[in-house]
């Protein structure tokens, strides 16, 4: 599996975040892989290190999320994280965790791939949103 396609399933996962309590947290993961594994006729490339990858990288987020709200919250001008759309919202907490914290995605790419996913799963302006965004952090830490 590419990264692209795991970084969609991390994006997945994110995304999914906001909608259950953090009692059921845990077992919604379970179903979310097992529910993957299931589906192998689509996924014939996922295997055993790409589930690790996606629980890792997930985990590393979820760890830093008070982190990544409030840089988020600091470059977005009206628009704070409890105020952002659910999509847009689990792509930027991806791509920021990606630009703060994994050395091994450079800016660019976790920018473009952010981008990529706001186009794909968000509304007209998520791409545009996400861009902006991004773009702030980025040059505030260059």
């Amino acid at each position: 599996m590419r990264r692209s396609e795991q970084r969609q399933h991390i994006f997945r996962l994110l995304f999914l975040e906001g909608f259950h309590p953090d009692e059921e947290k845990p077992q919604q993961l379970e179903l979310y892989f097992d529910r993957l594994d299931d589906d192998m006729d689509v996924q014939p490339e996922y295997t055993p290190e790409d589930q690790a990858y996606i629980r890792d990288k997930y985990a590393q987020i979820i760890e830093k999320l008070p982190e990544i709200d409030a840089r988020l919250n600091t470059v977005s001008e009206g628009w704070k994280t409890e105020c952002m759309s659910q999509v847009d919202l689990a792509i930027l907490r991806l791509a920021v965790y990606e630009m703060l914290y994994d050395g091994n995605v450079p800016v660019g790419v976790a920018i473009n791939e952010a981008v990529e996913l706001a186009k794909n799963y968000g509304s007209d302006s998520s791409g545009p949103f996400v861009n902006g965004l991004l773009g702030r952090i980025a040059r505030e830490n260059e």
